[in-house]
């Protein structure tokens, strides 16, 4: 198929967009395909990716946009399976963990290359994970690491205490309770409004011994499997409020050595030159799923510290993915192509994939339509068009998303500091109403999605059903907390405001302070729609019509994660890993990414209950109770599950609409035959591609037999 610059193609597009929007959804297509369905005559892809790129550094960017380019450029340890999104072997062939969970020891593959065809080993992969956590990058995602020993302090800049007799003081020695939850209408001190209690992860919840070595422990294993040491902040401030909250402390580090923690302090250790090791603050049944994130990356160290920021520029980058950057005109064009280095290279199809970015929803579904582009990325279907394209069966993709679209508090400052007033706002919301406006959505008020974890929903059930009789919430205020306007207007008087009464059961507010806040998003159509519909529920229910303000995306990312806005803010959390922890943990410890301002020790107890515990179904029901306590306080607003809802040419094969629409780009390849194109992808997920399948079960293969030969070690 002919392909011509993208920048042309849309100034050429602006003449025919408008013909193209009044024939694209009224009239019947003349074919079973939608638009020009023709396959390229090479190995490459062209895709629609979403808002340009912040960055292409693996450690700093949060967004779905960057990530679905950084699969291809950066390879982890293990990578995603490319339906099912669990960990498969990719740089590490294979892994063990020990029998409590809190140690595991990844082998690499020593065919591995850098772009430069330097070998990767495990001095490279711990330097990653170092750079991860380290304080100076300061990496909105370090928190996917707090699970590895000593990573969250050393990410806080924190310090260990030694005694002039070498001796380093421990945690388990100044441990103190935090407090019990509260009852769910009256928290007893909500950390909006008051100073919550820090604790560490307490020592006797974390099991530390584990199995008989079958050969002398390092001195590094030796230090890392000792009890946990004390850390301290080393700014005077953040001292000071440590010290409030826990005199004995203060006293005990009196005249004491304050020592730094490096990044050689965290549990990564290089065994030897293909083996590293990962040493864990507590088991984390979750933990390897975790490892397929970009944050964890195979990164060049030399080029990274020669370059400094500029070290992702073309020219300057050295990856080790399946595919390296050619090219990168921003708001234009991004290229990788094919890396000849990459240890899989010979399974590897596609030559070149061309990123562009886009948020449009018409321009994109149009663009498509001309065949310039072979896919889009997830949700960009416009909900008007949704009910003409789904007839296309052999291209539209709506398929449960491991993902939630909800709003954030700012809940630190008025008026949502006030809990009655963030509770007011969620209930004005008719969820029933924007489930049906965009047809793509299921409504929720919960955090994590439905239709994913149905084990998880399962043990929510049963303990939602448990708490709320125990906090003596009435069962018909908890039916309708998807909708509930007369009790947003009693809380809003409960928050000190006056309302006049209305009909079925709204209210007007009259002396809201409304100029001290607003709602603001990432620019995008469908943010757009959502924002403007939540805003008239709001002057519909409440009677006070809050400010709209949209930023562009890379600008809005930083702006959020300060916490820079009043009021709220759009977000959207799409799973990293298969797990309901995924979700929670965007709330755990005091510098959690949720971008609210939000934290209570008992939350991050609750969490770390659950992952202590080895019964499932048990440990399920212990975050269904942490999920419980954090949505009492409600720091959010979740509004609804999401549909991957997006489009593919039936020539591209390999490529899924998985939970988390992430595609590891070295299964995807052009099919010109029209003979084995996909048809009805209804059924994709559970149809077979014996070239992908192939492909997959290849690389699964190392640590299949790894795990049998164990068994077969132990007799079973």
């Amino acid at each position: 198929m002919m392909r011509i610059n993208f920048k042309q193609f849309r100034l050429g597009l602006t003449l025919v967009l408008l013909s193209s929007v009044l024939i694209g959804c009224s009239t019947q297509a003349s074919t079973k395909y939608w638009g020009l369905t023709n396959a390229p005559d090479g190995e490459v892809m062209h895709y629609i990716t979403g808002s340009e790129p912040e960055s292409l550094d693996p450690q700093i960017v949060t967004g779905q946009p960057e990530a679905r380019l950084l699969i291809g450029l950066f390879d982890r340890l293990v990578e995603y399976h490319p339906k099912t999104l669990d960990p498969i072997p990719s740089l590490a062939t294979h892994w063990e963990q020990n029998t409590d969970g809190t140690v595991y020891t990844f082998y690499l593959r020593q065919n591995a290359k850098f772009s430069n065809g330097e070998p990767i080993k495990a001095e490279d992969m711990a330097w990653s994970f170092r750079r991860s956590l380290s304080p100076e990058l300061a990496s909105r995602y370090a928190f996917l690491g707090y699970d590895i020993k000593y990573g969250e302090a050393y990410n806080a800049g924190r310090f260990f205490v030694k005694d002039k007799d070498g001796n380093f003081l421990l945690a388990k020695d100044f441990q103190k309770q935090p407090p019990t939850a509260p009852p769910a209408n009256q928290p007893a001190a909500p950390p909006s409004t008051a100073e919550p209690v820090k604790t560490e992860t307490p020592a006797a919840q974390t099991i530390e011994t584990t199995a008989a070595p079958e050969k002398p422990q390092t001195e590094f294993e030796k230090y890392i499997n000792s009890p946990e040491r004390l850390t301290v902040p080393e700014k005077k401030e953040e001292q000071e409020k440590l010290f409030k909250d826990n005199p004995k402390i203060a006293s005990a580090i009196e005249g004491k050595e304050l020592v730094p923690l490096k990044g050689e302090d965290i549990g990564v250790e290089v065994v030897d030159e293909y083996t590293i090791r990962l040493t864990l603050k507590q088991s984390a049944p979750y933990f390897v799923g975790v490892l397929t994130h970009q944050l964890f990356s195979a990164l060049h160290r030399p080029t990274i510290e020669k370059h400094g920021d500029n070290w992702i520029k073309p020219g300057n980058i050295v990856s080790s993915g399946s595919h390296r950057l050619e090219s990168w005109k921003p708001y234009d064009e991004l290229v990788i192509v094919k890396e000849p280095n990459y240890w899989d290279a010979a399974n590897v199809t596609l030559e070149k994939i061309v990123f562009y970015p886009m948020d449009e929803q018409t321009t994109m579904m149009n663009i498509y339509k001309s065949g310039r582009v072979d896919a889009l990325y997830n949700r960009t279907v416009p909900a008007a068009w949704n009910e003409h394209i789904r007839q296309f069966k052999h291209e539209y993709l709506l398929h449960p998303e491991k993902a939630v679209e909800y709003y954030t508090f700012s809940v630190n400052k008025p008026p949502v500091d006030k809990l009655p007033v963030r509770r007011a706002f969620s209930l004005s919301i008719d969820r029933d109403a924007l489930e049906k406006f965009r047809k793509i959505v299921k409504k929720t008020a919960d955090f994590t999605p439905v239709g994913i974890f149905p084990k998880y929903e399962e043990a929510r059930e049963k303990t939602y059903a448990r708490l709320i009789k125990e906090n003596n919430i009435p069962q018909e205020e908890w039916d309708k907390r998807t909708f509930n306007p007369q009790k947003a207007c009693d809380l809003m008087k409960e928050a000190g405001y006056s309302i006049t009464p209305r009909e079925n059961g709204r209210c007007t507010v009259t002396n809201f302070p409304v100029e001290q806040i607003s709602l603001t998003y990432n620019t995008a159509e469908s943010n757009k729609q959502v924002a403007e519909f939540v805003q008239a529920q709001w002057r519909q229910n409440l009677g006070i019509t809050v400010p709209l303000n949209n930023m562009e995306w890379r600008t809005y990312l930083d702006y959020r994660s300060r916490i820079e806005y009043t009021g709220m803010a759009r977000a959207g959390w799409v799973g990293d890993f298969g797990d309901p922890h995924t979700f929670l943990s965007q709330f755990y410890s005091q510098t959690n990414d949720s971008a609210t301002g939000w934290w209570n020790a008992t939350f991050d107890k609750l969490l770390d209950e659950a992952n202590q515990t080895a019964d499932p179904m048990a440990r399920l029901e212990k975050m269904a109770e942490a999920e419980f306590f954090m949505l009492q306080d409600q720091p959010v607003i979740p509004l609804s599950t999401s549909g991957t809802n997006w489009m593919k040419k039936p020539y591209v094969k390999g490529m899924y609409p998985n939970a988390g629409t992430m595609h590891p780009w070295k299964f995807v390849y052009i099919e010109r035959d029209p003979n084995k194109w996909d048809e009805n992808v209804e059924n994709i997920m559970k149809m077979s591609d014996p070239r992908v399948d192939s492909h997959v079960s290849a690389i699964m293969k190392t640590q299949q037999d790894f795990e049998q030969s164990k068994k077969s070690a132990a007799g079973e």
